[in-house]
């Protein structure tokens, strides 16, 4: 077994029915690992149908403890311990100055506190097997942007979060990292571009290194090694 060998590891991925979530599931797989996707959307059975049995499809209301708990118990009663955590489940409600209180708990509660829920529920699991947890943050985190105050405040929380969770949790061989991407072409940037990625790329050319927008599978390939016996 190589050191990016994932083989026979269960991972969990909320919001797995995304874009990046469809592509990290992609890359693990291939790794050798089993995924089951935490989202909402029905999409996500498509995303799990292309692994056959080593995928699993889960609808699940993150912010609902009972209907996670209920979650986790049916990947582990289908793949048994699980040994991989990424939390990718996000919500881009934000409408600046003008969000209200209701807007920013459901905004918290999907983007944050869900994480934190997660892999609370996940820890017994993750301790037996001395996993690791991936965090997704964002370059929001550390990059003011007009108009917008919930994602980046949610972002930019994940960040400290990721930092409390290593340090807790490193006692018990849970490695727990986070991954902070730039623009990186995905359903909500498809969706404002009109599915013309050559558009938003010349758009995010201003803003990143690279003059481009970053691949799903891009980020996918930080995940696995993050995952894997490499990042020990």
């Amino acid at each position: 077994m190589t050191l990016d060998s994932l083989q026979g590891k269960v991972a969990v991925i909320s919001g797995g029915a995304t874009l990046i979530g469809a592509a990290v599931a992609d890359v693990l797989v291939a790794a050798g690992a089993r995924v089951a996707i935490f989202d909402l959307d029905p999409n996500g059975a498509e995303v799990a149908a292309r692994y056959a049995e080593n995928g699993l499809f889960v609808a699940v209301d993150l912010t609902d403890d009972h209907a996670l708990h209920a979650a986790v118990e049916r990947v582990q009663q289908d793949f048994g311990t699980v040994e991989l955590l990424i939390n990718l489940a996000c919500s881009y409600l934000d409408d600046g100055i003008a969000s209200s209180r209701a807007d920013w708990l459901r905004a918290l509660d999907i983007n944050l506190v869900s994480a934190a829920m997660l892999t609370r529920a996940l820890h017994a699991d993750l301790k037996a097997s001395r996993g690791a947890v991936v965090n997704f943050t964002s370059i929001s985190s550390g990059c003011a942007q007009t108009g917008r105050w919930l994602y980046p405040a949610s972002k930019a929380a994940i960040k400290q979060l990721t930092r409390s969770m290593a340090m807790d949790l490193a006692g018990d061989d849970i490695r727990v990292n986070s991954v902070s991407p730039g623009w990186t072409w995905s359903r909500v940037i498809a969706e404002v571009s009109g599915g013309d990625r050559e558009h938003a790329d010349r758009i995010a050319a201003d803003y990143h290194l690279l003059g481009r927008l970053g691949d799903p599978q891009e980020v996918a390939q930080v995940v696995r090694f993050l995952c894997s016996p490499a990042a020990s």
